[in-house]
């Protein structure tokens, strides 16, 4: 069945249009809530959201779709999504709901479902979901006397703070640590900072003024320029970047160099492994992780496995197979020690633990290994399959012919924008940046015809 809503990590749009509109949204709750009944119990679902203006629409939306289908709500107001997660098992609900578009824009909205489990849903799921938003449900929903009730709750700030530090080696303080975070003007711009201040830190905030216009703005995880300066600035130790809702983080050391995912996974599986606290024997990552990333674990004895883009498949892929560190190089880490979705502010913890432990400063422990060249490149095309059009397919056969064995070659459809994502990686970075050009100008004269 294809796919007229869900994308790689739930609905995502530009907010107010299909397929993120008040109407939709409400069908979404109706057909969430429907497909999540179980058992004769008050059926309930908890609602997070990120600082977007478009939240408080989407989120009136979605209580009253599940308050028709007979599940109670629990508003918890801007909180990061990995908390959402957390709070589904720690208040018994049926379900958890992140309203969030990550790391877009502000005009942009999403929503991400989790299950009774704390993870998100499976595609099985997810369709099944699908397949009800264009039916005429309402003779499934409640009657007038199951209804459900709608209240915001407090306290879930503290309790997820109180579930992060619990991350942390017993006894282990911060103290000594200078530490600049930028929350993105996003969900974490209260827990974050409060967090590692408890934890002993001297803590900087910047980008913590949410208005619902800034979440994103040439600041968190996509936009780190600012960050390197401020830790230049007031002579830090280490910076912590999160997305807009906090499922993500990079890091840039005390000489302001940028530490992606792929190097951050590096650094917490050696620690791991040395502490043989690593399971499964390697770590998890998708496709575009670097190359260099796949060496330095094989030079550990471990290995890495590769799944499809989006943080869900590669905790998919660790539940089935029984490890418990994997992420993307875009920065979502999962730790299912932890946690059952990606989670920045955990993530930043353990680097700050391996910090501490080693006592070096953070440019010596991020460059676990070279990185191999890599050049990705997007191309904007909304409309008809370019990859499956005999040009496109031509220059990808003659571009893996020219990587050979030593290369790879990753092209997909990105699963949250109009884009083509074009990725190489060889030890040549002229070939690599030659093969990608090659590839982009075929697509985009096709783009240019149609």
């Amino acid at each position: 069945m294809s796919r007229k809503y869900f994308g790689t990590d739930g609905i995502r749009g530009q907010a107010n249009k299909f397929p993120m509109t008040p109407e939709v949204a409400m069908k979404v709750g109706m057909a969430a809530g429907l497909s999540f009944q179980r058992g004769n119990h008050r059926h309930r679902v908890v609602i997070g959201k990120d600082t977007r203006l478009s939240g408080y629409m989407l989120e009136n939306a979605m209580v009253s779709g599940f308050c028709a289908a007979g599940m109670d709500v629990f508003l918890l107001g801007p909180i990061p999504t990995p908390a959402v997660a957390m709070l589904v098992r720690s208040l018994r609900a049926d379900l958890g709901v992140m309203i969030s578009a990550s790391h877009n824009p502000y005009y942009d909205n999403g929503i991400k479902l989790f299950g009774p489990d704390g993870y998100k849903l499976s595609d099985d799921l997810e369709l099944r979901i699908e397949s009800l938003l264009d039916k005429e449900i309402e003779i499934a929903l409640a009657d007038q006397d199951s209804l459900g009730r709608a209240k915001r709750i407090d306290g879930v700030h503290d309790r997820y703070i109180e579930f992060a530090k619990r991350t942390m080696p017993r006894s282990m303080s911060l103290a000594g640590l200078r530490v600049v975070i930028d929350v993105a003007n996003g969900a974490a711009y209260k827990v974050a900072p409060e967090a590692l201040w408890e934890l002993g830190a001297e803590v900087i905030t910047i980008n913590n003024e949410p208005n619902g216009f800034n979440i994103n703005k040439e600041c968190g995880s996509t936009h780190p320029a600012g960050l390197a300066k401020k830790v230049h600035e007031v002579r830090a130790d280490i910076g912590i970047a999160l997305d807009g809702d906090a499922d993500r983080m990079i890091i840039v050391d005390e000489t302001g160099a940028l530490v992606d995912g792929d190097q951050i996974i590096a650094l917490i599986a050696e620690s791991w492994h040395q502490a043989e606290r690593l399971a499964g024997g390697g770590v998890v990552a998708t496709v575009m992780s670097n190359l260099g990333l796949e060496r330095f674990l094989s030079g550990l004895g471990l290995s890495l496995h590769r799944t499809k883009v989006g943080d869900r498949y590669v905790v998919e892929y660790m539940r089935a197979h029984g490890l418990n560190v994997g992420g993307e190089q875009s920065g979502h880490i999962v730790l299912s020690d932890f946690a059952t979705t990606g989670d920045g502010l955990v993530s930043a913890l353990q680097v700050l633990a391996c910090m501490k432990r080693s006592d070096k400063p953070m440019s010596e422990l991020s460059r676990k290994f070279e990185p191999v060249p890599q050049v990705l490149k997007n191309v904007r095309f909304s409309g008809g399959k370019p990859l499956e059009t005999a040009p496109v397919k031509a220059a990808i056969e003659d571009a893996r012919s020219r990587l050979g064995n030593t290369g790879r070659l990753v092209i997909r459809p990105s699963g949250t924008e109009p884009l083509i994502r074009v990725m190489a990686e060889a030890d040549d970075p002229k070939l690599v940046e030659k093969v990608v050009n090659d590839i982009v100008d075929v697509i985009s004269d096709l783009r240019t015809a149609a």
